[in-house]
């Protein structure tokens, strides 16, 4: 399944829900594995693509040694704004930019790391390609992406209870675009297409997506993912209906209390 303009849009409300709801559900753990798989050798520049709200930028500014240059950049201004606004804890550049179009010259970086980002790219070879061209030789682009739907259950969860409420035209975006993009032969397929000679190496990393209670998930999902624009597009009336059934749907498998599920995700490294 291919994006749809409105799956790369996080603007409004959704940058602050993504952060308070969404990051510590499902990204927070990611982001720290995802930093502590770079290598130890030495690294002056790190670039850092589909940042959003700044979890792995945090990371890297707490992980990776002062000496150490990060560039953190996005295609949404909003989300670099309140990614800024929660700040690091050293300097880091913040900088708007498309990673089909990467300001930068050719061999800037020692690494690249995307978290949960590449899935987004509506051409994903043309994107690693440009990685690979401001990589040094010897770089190493580092990125992770979800597991198909079915092991990522509250996604699975919330994707079904939404077909209840638009049986005619259920919203689709995290099938599509967060779930859509998992398949190993193909993710190969694209890095060769972009340069890369070095075969990949992948991990399968499966984590516990933890929240207070079934509300926080749904409100995480619906209303803090452009799975909102969707809904919205349906009837702007209608967010706070289907949040209502992702939660009812989410209390009928993990019941009212705190939320313990699974999350599934493959991590990918290649050199440049």
């Amino acid at each position: 399944m291919k994006t749809v303009e409105s799956d790369r849009v996080f603007a409004g409300s959704i940058p602050k829900l993504y952060e308070s709801h969404l990051v510590p559900l499902i990204f927070q753990p990611y982001a720290a594995d995802l930093v502590k798989r770079l290598p130890p050798r030495p690294r002056a520049r790190v670039l850092e693509v589909a940042a959003g709200t700044g979890v792995v930028t945090r990371a890297l500014a707490t992980m990776t040694p002062a000496s150490v240059s990060i560039v953190a950049t996005d295609l949404n201004q909003e989300m670099l704004d309140h990614a800024q606004s929660i700040g690091t804890s050293r300097p880091v550049e913040w900088r708007r930019a498309d990673a089909m179009q990467l300001p930068f010259d050719d061999a800037e970086f020692d690494t690249v790391v995307c978290q949960f980002g590449v899935m987004f790219f509506p051409d994903r070879a043309r994107a690693f390609s440009e990685a690979r061209r401001v990589l040094r030789p010897g770089g190493l682009l580092v990125f992770n992406v979800w597991d198909r739907l079915a092991e990522n259950e509250l996604a699975d969860v919330t994707t079904n209870a939404l077909e209840s409420v638009f049986p005619d035209d259920p919203p689709r975006f995290l099938a599509r675009t967060p779930h859509g993009y998992h398949d190993a032969h193909l993710i190969r397929q694209d890095l060769e297409s972009a340069g890369f000679l070095a075969a990949p190496q992948t991990a399968t990393v499966t984590a516990r997506s933890r929240a207070g209670s079934c509300l926080d998930p749904a409100i995480a999902y619906c209303q803090g993912t452009p799975l909102r624009n969707e809904i919205e597009a349906r009837g702007a009336s209608r967010l706070g209906e289907a949040t209502d059934a992702a939660a009812e749907a989410i209390a009928a498998r993990f019941g009212r209390g705190p939320v313990d599920a699974k999350i599934q995700a493959h991590v990918v490294t290649v050199e440049r």
